[in-house]
């Protein structure tokens, strides 16, 4: 790795979904008419070209397809993008390569192409395994569409699979959302991404919310959920991540820990430490149409001094793992004493533990993370 810089990730992102579903606020646009497959893949390219100057001597530690539905992609699609990224930049060994994808039937049948591309670990978005609840969420694929799914990717002896599950959906009971879980665990997934559902600004749930479970019940659903992970052998590494031991997601590891990434595709957002010390954030154009016609950079700027604190903080503490201390000092290039005050009081409030070497984030701190993490907030005039 190219001295005093952190891991290189790269995010490639993919817009296109069959449907948009009403919670999300993702950047994907519900497809007309076929995917621009080997176009959009040769775009992409164009765009990496642009980047490699990013690179600055390093190997890529993980990728990860995220979109939208990367498995909309023709797995011959997918072979291009790959090849050509491995053309471009050195891949570390035993590389991580993520791709995220929706249980439809048809994805399924293409798992086994896009392993050949170099795709080793799949995240399949669940969801839920009631019917119901998945047509309230407007995914198109049935329960047992996600078993199968699911099979298929243990079937393969990927690296790794993750499936993503929501809970606290509109109507649920405890039991619901329990038997969800109980499900999933069943299909022995290494990872499973267990988290809430929220409401964003400019989705359809927002200016039509449905009634979500009050806030003792998803503190239960939190509490039995989370014994029953334990359980199962699973263990919480991130706000709402669990895996089997040897199994966490690198990929998300690297931006826990504020490590590099560069961003590709529609709206793909990335962060850069440059030679000099200072981070760059890159915003590629949200929509296909701009992009297409090969304008993909929108937007780059410095991340400024006094962001730096609560930009790594609010990475870092969402890992349980401890944190270095040395860590904030290489990745912001900042003396801790900036951080001082507001870690004292951190530490007076119980949300923090710290030792010579270590922050070390408590069980308080994590039931009162935004708190938490207010206290590094710049302060504003």
């Amino acid at each position: 790795m190219a001295k005093g810089l952190p891991p290189l990730s790269l995010y490639i992102h993919i817009p296109w979904c069959v449907q948009k579903c009403p919670y999300c606020d993702f950047n994907s646009h519900a497809l007309k008419g076929e995917v621009p497959h080997q176009e959009y893949v040769e775009h992409l390219l164009k765009d990496l070209d642009d980047s490699l100057h990013l690179v600055q001597g390093r190997q890529l530690s993980t990728i990860f397809i995220g979109g939208g539905t990367p498995s909309l992609l023709s797995s011959q699609a997918m072979q291009q993008l790959m090849d050509g990224v491995r053309q471009r930049i050195p891949l570390s060994e035993g590389i991580e390569v993520t791709m995220e994808a929706n249980p439809g039937t048809v994805e399924a049948e293409r798992f086994s192409g896009y392993q050949q591309a170099g795709i080793n670990r799949i995240s399949i978005g669940v969801q839920s395994f009631d019917a119901q609840k998945l047509k309230r969420l407007g995914r198109i694929h049935g329960p047992e569409e996600a078993e199968r799914a699911a099979q298929l990717a243990t079937g393969l002896k990927l690296r790794s699979f993750n499936l993503d599950l929501m809970h606290g959906l509109p109507d649920q009971s405890i039991e619901q959302a329990l038997d969800d879980l109980r499900q999933a665990i069943a299909l022995t997934p290494p990872h499973l991404s267990w988290y809430q559902l929220t409401i964003e600004p400019n989705t359809l749930f927002a200016s039509r919310p449905p009634k979500l479970p009050d806030d003792d019940d998803l503190w239960d659903i939190f509490e039995q959920g989370d014994r029953l992970l334990r359980d199962a052998g699973y263990e919480q590494y991130e706000t709402s991540a669990y895996a089997k031991p040897g199994y966490r997601c690198e990929h998300n590891l690297n931006y826990w820990r504020f490590g590099d990434y560069l961003g590709i595709g529609c709206g793909a957002h990335g962060k850069i430490t440059l030679a000099d010390g200072n981070i760059m954030r890159t915003v590629k154009t949200r929509h296909p149409k701009g992009y297409m016609r090969g304008e993909y950079l929108d937007r780059q700027f410095m991340v400024a001094d006094e962001d730096k604190a609560f930009e790594f903080f609010m990475n870092r503490f969402r890992l349980l793992e401890p944190c270095p201390r040395q860590d904030f000092v290489d990745l912001t290039g900042l003396a801790e004493q900036r951080v001082r005050p507001a870690l004292d009081n951190a530490i007076r409030a119980g949300y923090l533990q710290e030792t010579t070497e270590h922050w070390q984030i408590t069980a308080k701190g994590k039931l009162f993370l935004n708190s938490l993490l207010e206290a590094f907030l710049p302060e504003t005039e």
